[in-house]
């Protein structure tokens, strides 16, 4: 198939490029480069062995993911295009909603104007209304939640059911991300924030390089074995072969699935596991919870295996020396 990946010049989306190829398919990028850059498809391109195109621009503009679709003759679309930081979206609402609202709308109403009919949405376990322990897909979620980034998220998810309940013909698959870490094993792609990271992996590496003074822990007296919270930690290659598993596998109707590994490591862990691959204890401070965290965010993720047999492979020893490596060859990101 040859897919086009709307913010697909990003961490997630420039991973699952590269295993796309791997799997024989053709990969066109659609992106506006506001938190991602030029080189990163350039790596990646390079890491395919093949050029990936990309054509820079909105996802939010319909008439240009509809040129899009029929100059490049797209049979699939991968929709990555969102902002994703939950505290930023407290903050910034109206933002969160128009961006992550506009562009899903406009991939949506592009596709069924050009008639592409398979999608693969990239969603998040911030939908779940009460995180914890090995979640369901069929534990509550929707909008009754804590922020607008997973109450967009959760409505994108209810306009594609509605879409594919009009168009019979619509394939769907909803992936619900719970936390992507890791980079390419080359270390040559890896996350990138062009700010002070939201998460956990992206700024102990740049603690790790020195970039950042010290690692700051939100909690910990939660109700977990050491009082920190507990997250299921997944390596990004993992997350781009379920978006390959989802894709191969797309059927008539809308598939919601978990995509994470069913193990919970807390932050203290996460702390020492860095630690033992940097060789060197690593300046943390304990501060208050943020309004909103939990103390358990964990997948199953039986229902993935079940219905497009995929599984996460690596552990997160893995993923955290292949963020390591990233961060030693790119301390500036693709900055330098």
């Amino acid at each position: 198939m040859r897919v086009l990946l709307t913010g697909g010049a990003g961490y997630i989306g420039t991973h699952t490029a590269i295993v796309l190829t791997e799997h024989g398919h053709e990969v066109v990028i659609l992106d506006d480069l506001s938190n991602s850059s030029e080189e990163a498809v350039r790596r990646a391109s390079h890491l395919a062995g093949t050029e990936l195109p990309l054509v820079v621009g909105d996802s939010a503009d319909r008439q240009l993911v509809a040129r899009t679709l029929r100059e490049q003759r797209i049979d699939a679309v991968i929709h990555f295009a969102s902002l994703k930081s939950p505290n930023q979206s407290i903050a910034h609402p109206l933002t969160y909603y128009r961006v992550n609202l506009d562009s899903a709308i406009a991939v949506l109403e592009a596709m069924s104007e050009t008639g592409v009919a398979r999608l693969v949405f990239s969603s998040s376990a911030a939908v779940y209304e009460q995180p914890g322990a090995m979640l369901r897909e069929d534990a509550p979620n929707g909008l009754a939640l804590g922020h607008p980034y997973g109450r967009s998220k959760a409505m994108i998810e209810s306009i594609i059911t509605d879409a594919a309940t009009a168009d019979p013909v619509l394939q769907a698959a909803v992936l619900r991300y719970f936390n992507p870490v890791g980079a390419h094993s080359s270390g040559d792609i890896g996350e990138d924030p062009h700010d002070i990271p939201n998460n956990l992996m992206p700024y102990l590496g740049q603690v790790g390089t020195g970039e950042r003074e010290q690692l700051q822990i939100y909690g910990d007296d939660y109700d977990t074995p050491d009082g920190t919270g507990v997250r299921d930690y997944i390596h990004v290659v993992d997350l781009a072969e379920g978006h390959v598993a989802a894709l191969e596998a797309l059927e008539p109707g809308v598939l919601t699935v978990n995509l994470g590994t069913g193990q919970g490591t807390s932050v203290l862990e996460a702390l020492h596991a860095f630690e033992r691959v940097v060789g060197r204890v690593l300046p943390h401070r304990i501060v208050p919870r943020r309004e909103g965290d939990s103390a358990y965010a964990t997948a199953d993720p039986t229902l993935a295996h079940e219905r497009i047999g995929w599984r996460a492979r690596r552990t997160f020893t893995d993923a955290v020396a292949d963020q390591w490596r990233w961060h030693q060859a790119n301390p500036r990101g693709y900055r330098g």
